[in-house]
Parts: structure tokens; C-alpha cells; sequence
């Protein structure tokens, strides 16, 4: 049958593949043809540190479909109808003449392709630190299929004894998991002041204590000044900003990804502030004839309207989808933006996130409210694991603008949950009576991120007056006329306490002890628990008293984010 139109995609990692498929569903007749450079198709680029760590053995599994068939060039012609070229890469495009130059790699030979629709699936390169002896043998990234093997060979040999991961976010965190599970002795350097920095402070700190809990280090504030080698070039020791010297075999690069929009630049195609290239709601570049999708492209965020670059897998998928359905049919589907939604596993602990951070929002001048709650992800007979959420929401209006989970327990549910509602535009009072499935194996009766809607409706209304670990911990250090109050039983605060030069009232106590409390009735007292439940109560019971400045520290002794007494 006669060919209808040749489309015509650049890459073959995550949105290429995904594009051609779209396309071919909705076109039966197209000729299309993904040119990928390197040698293997659609790679689960994120299952990468768990093939390192182990998770799994066969290195296939990266490039098979669910029912374990490799995705290379023979199953896309037989299953699917597309011709994919491997060692491929894309030299220039004409736009005027719609056609575009390639090279073989291996073999060196070069040769024009036309097309009717062309989609931009380049993906993104490393950002690499512009320091010495960053070509010494034991320093890499984890971008490719190679890196992997690369690593994973590291692990299965058992040689190396100290790493060092230059970068804390996603990929830096997955990566030192993954050689820590090796038996590698592991330090993360991260150059801003915290770890994960999709995520508040507070919420950094939890994680950070998790990983060093684990015997791993963790360093911030502090960058890479030079990789040090040994006589035959081998890396030897990492010298960091301040001058310290951290002895190791391996270093992985880890600082994040740019947009690769070279090839569009040099079309003509317009790139935008991030550096990636522009896009709108068809995925559709500046040209008509040509849309982008993945990694090197800028998206719009779905909750400050601001251009952002968002590399991550899911969004690829689904960019990918839309540009294939376009490119195929006409402008038919859009794609709406991001709320930079993601999650991250770190050994038992996980991360997630999604919308916009307190810190970013301040910056913007939004006004919003927040609140932080610890509680587990469903009964203690059940075998309930914490959670600790931290739920952001505009003042004025109540609609909800970001959320931030972490812990042991389901956050992949709550993060889910909170993307659903700041997609659908739903506010506070929306959430409070949501009506999400409840039985033990799964969550608490009202479950857990209901309860955080609970608590900011509480906040909101000034029925709880909040306040931070972080402004409770320098209260503490300044020696402020504050009365902190641990009402939990004796035997936990035998066993776990802060130490900040707090009194113990139990919670079954308070209302025959009222008098210990400070004389003055204006004093600031800051009431917790475990998890700040009793907390509240307790607040309720000493502003009863004629107390006119009780607070409550959100998510208790479980969200502290500093070294705890015991």
C-alpha cells in the first residue's frame, strides 16, 4: 500500500519509541523511522541503579517489553512496522527542503533522509563540573546503557572499597543505594546546602539522617574541586571546595542534566530559557513541520506558569505520546504541562514530591500556608509504617499547591493522591472528606493524607497554631522564654527524647498538674508527642487554662530534622 507521509524521529530512548508507536496506532500506512545513535532502543534509563545494586541480573530486562521481548531494531519492523536504525546520529537538518543528514557510527557512511513530520526526541546530556582529572580512569556518570554495565561490573568484581557520588539528587541517591548494597563504603557530595532539592529543608534533613543511619556519609555546602590520580592515571582521592580529601577508587557524577537541543539550535528551531527547546501545547517547535518530546525540550509548570525543565521519564512517555498522535494525525491532543511530580527510593526510605515547595513559593511572593504531619501509612496491627507529609496550599483560597512525602511507608499513594488534587484544582475543604478506599492492609480509617487536610483546615481556621521544628530548634539554641512541653509517657521519653531542655507532663496528667506550667499566661508554651497528636490536645487543654500563645511543633519528635538527645 502506498506510503501516506514519512515521520521521522530523532532518538530512541524513552519519547522516540513512544512517538513512533503513537503514531504508528493512529497511521497504518506512514512510513516511520526512528534514528537512534546509540546501540540499544527504548532503555529503562531509570531502572539503571537498580541492575547496579542488583535488583536484577540480566541486563536485557532494561530493554524488554512486559512480556520480555527486547525492543531492538527486528521487533520494531515485525511488531510494529518501523524501521529503527541503530548507530545512527542525526548530523544536520535543512528545514527548507525537509531533510536531514545522518552518519553511520560504525561504519562512517553518510546519507540524506526527507521527511513529512520530523520529532526531536535528543534527550539530555551530564553536566559535568569544570575541574582536573575529570578523564581519570574510576570517574563516570550514569547516563548510558554503557555507564551501567559499567557500574554494574564494579560491583560484581567486589574490588573497589570507597566511592564517592558527586551530586544529591535522584540519580546521586539511587546510584549510592545501589553501590552501598556492593559493600562499597559511600560518601555523597552535594554542592547546595541540602540533598533532594525538590523537597523543603525539613524535609531534606529526614532523608539525609535516614542514608547516614545506613553508614553512608553525606556531605553539603560543600563542591568538587579537583578528582586526584595516581601514576597511571587511576583515581585516587576526590579534593573537595574547602580542601578536605576524600580517598576512593570510583567517582560518579551525578550534578543533573541539560537539555540536548543542539541539533535544533543549529536548525534554526527557537530554544527557550532553560535551554531547552520550545514547545507548545502540541508539543509543536517554531516549526510547524517538526514537534520535540523528552528530555530536550521546556515545559510550562502547571501551578506557577513558569518555564521549566522537567528530565523525567514519565513526562517523556507521555510528551511522546501527544508529538506521535500530532505528528501522525494533525493537532489533535495537548499536552498541559507538569507538576514536576517524582519519587525516589533510598534503601527503606522513600521521597516524593509534587507542585511547588514552601522555598519556591516564597520566592515567587505566593502566599500559602502549610502544615506537616507524621503518621503512619495504616495500623500498627497491620504492620503500619511512618509517613511524614508536608502539604502546602494558597492562604486566600485553600487550593492546594504542592505536597512533599517521606518515609518507610506508602508515599507513592500520598504523592499520587496530592497530584490528582492539584491537577483537578481542588482545595483544602475538598480533601478534608475525600473519599479514598480504606481497609487495614492499605491505610488508617481516615487516611493518612486526609489527615493532613485535616490538619491544614484546622491551621487554616487558627484551631491549630503550628510551628516548625526549625524555628522550634532556634528558639532552643537562643535561650528564648519558651516552655516546651513533651506530654508522651515517661517510658518513651526514656527511650527517645530531644534534649533541648524540655519538661515532661504526660498527656493523661496535664489537667492535675496545670499548675507546673509557667505563671504568666502569656508565655510561649510549644506542646508534641510522637507525632503531635496528643500535642494538639494538649495545646487545646492549657489555652483553656487562660494560656494566649500555645503552639503546637508539627509532626512531633517523628519530623525532627536535627540529632535527637537520645
Amino acid at each position: 500500500m502506498e506510503k501516506t507521509q514519512r515521520i521521522v524521529i530523532v532518538g530512541g530512548s524513552a519519547a522516540g519509541p513512544k512517538a513512533a508507536a503513537k503514531a504508528r496506532r493512529l497511521d497504518q500506512n506512514a512510513e516511520i523511522i526512528i534514528l537512534q545513535k546509540e546501540k540499544d532502543l527504548s532503555m529503562a534509563s531509570c531502572g539503571y541503579p537498580y541492575y547496579i545494586g542488583g535488583t536484577f541480573d540480566n541486563r536485557n530486562m532494561l530493554l524488554s517489553t512486559p512480556t520480555g521481548v527486547i525492543r531492538d531494531p527486528k521487533f520494531y519492523l515485525n511488531a510494529k512496522g518501523i524501521d529503527a536504525r541503530i548507530c545512527t546520529e542525526v548530523l544536520r537538518i535543512d528545514r527548507t527542503s525537509k531533510k536531514l543528514e545522518f552518519r553511520n557510527t560504525e561504519t562512517d557512511e553518510t546519507g540524506i533522509l526527507e521527511y513529512s513530520k520530523l520529532i526531536l526526541a535528543t534527550g539530555s546530556v551530564s553536566k559535568l563540573p569544570p575541574v582536573r582529572g575529570i578523564d581519570l580512569e574510576g570517574v563516570t556518570t550514569l547516563r548510558s546503557m554503557d555507564d551501567a554495565e559499567y557500574l554494574r561490573k564494579i560491583r560484581d568484581e567486589k574490588k573497589i572499597k570507597k566511592a564517592v557520588v558527586i551530586g544529591g539528587g535522584l540519580i546521586g541517591l539511587e546510584t549510592c543505594e545501589a553501590l552501598h548494597l556492593a559493600g562499597i563504603e559511600i560518601t555523597v557530595v552535594e554542592l547546595l546546602p541540602q540533598i533532594l532539592t525538590f523537597l523543603d529543608w525539613e524535609m531534606a534533613m529526614l532523608s539525609e539522617n535516614h542514608i547516614k543511619s545506613k553508614n553512608a556519609n553525606v556531605i553539603t555546602g560543600n563542591g568538587v574541586a579537583e578528582f586526584i590520580g595516581d601514576e597511571n592515571n587511576k583515581l585516587k582521592a576526590v579534593k573537595l571546595s574547602n580542601g578536605i580529601e576524600l580517598d576512593c577508587e570510583l567517582a560518579v557524577i551525578a550534578i543533573g542534566v541539560r537539555p540536548n537541543g543542539k541539533l535544533a539550535k543549529d536548525a534554526g528551531l527557537e530554544i527557550g530559557v532553560t535551554g531547552g527547546i520550545v514547545v507548545n501545547e502540541y508539543m509543536q517547535t517554531s516549526d510547524p513541520s517538526i514537534y520535540a518530546a523528552g528530555d530536550c525540550v521546556e515545559l510550562t509548570n502547571s501551578v506557577t506558569g513558569r518555564k521549566v525543565f522537567a528530565p523525567l521519564g514519565d513526562l517523556a512517555n507521555l510528551e511522546g505520546r501527544v508529538a506521535g498522535e500530532n505528528a501522525a494525525i494533525g493537532n489533535a491532543v495537548t499536552f498541559q504541562g507538569t507538576l514536576q511530580t517524582g519519587i525516589c527510593k533510598i534503601f527503606d526510605f522513600k521521597a516524593g514530591f509534587t507542585g511547588v515547595t514552601e522555598r519556591l513559593a516564597k520566592e515567587l511572593n505566593m502566599d500559602t500556608v502549610s502544615v506537616i504531619n507524621a503518621s503512619p501509612d495504616k495500623p500498627a496491627f497491620m504492620g503500619g509504617k511512618l509517613l511524614v507529609t508536608k502539604l502546602i496550599a494558597d492562604r486566600a483560597s485553600g487550593k492546594i499547591l504542592g505536597a512533599q512525602c517521606v518515609g518507610p511507608g506508602d508515599v507513592n499513594r500520598q504523592i499520587a493522591t496530592w497530584a490528582v488534587a492539584i491537577k483537578g484544582k481542588l482545595t483544602v475543604e475538598d480533601m478534608v472528606d475525600a473519599d479514598l478506599p480504606y481497609a487495614p492492609p492499605f491505610s488508617l480509617a481516615i487516611d493518612h493524607s486526609i489527615t493532613t487536610a485535616h490538619l491544614l483546615q484546622n491551621k487554616m481556621k487558627g484551631r491549630l497554631k503550628g510551628i516548625s521544628a526549625k524555628e522550634v530548634k532556634t528558639k532552643a539554641d537562643n535561650k528564648e522564654n519558651v516552655y516546651i512541653l513533651d506530654v508522651r509517657g515517661s517510658d518513651e521519653y526514656e527511650q527517645m527524647r530531644l534534649g533541648i531542655g524540655e519538661t515532661l507532663i504526660p498527656l493523661g496528667g496535664l489537667r492535675k498538674r496545670l499548675e507546673e506550667l509557667p505563671a504568666d499566661r502569656n508565655t510561649e508554651i510549644i506542646c508534641y508527642c510522637k507525632i503531635s497528636l496528643r500535642g494538639y490536645e494538649a495545646a487545646l487543654i492549657i489555652e483553656n487554662a487562660g494560656y494566649t500563645n500555645v503552639k503546637v511543633m508539627e509532626g512531633g519528635i517523628m519530623a525532627w530534622p536535627y540529632t535527637r538527645e537520645k
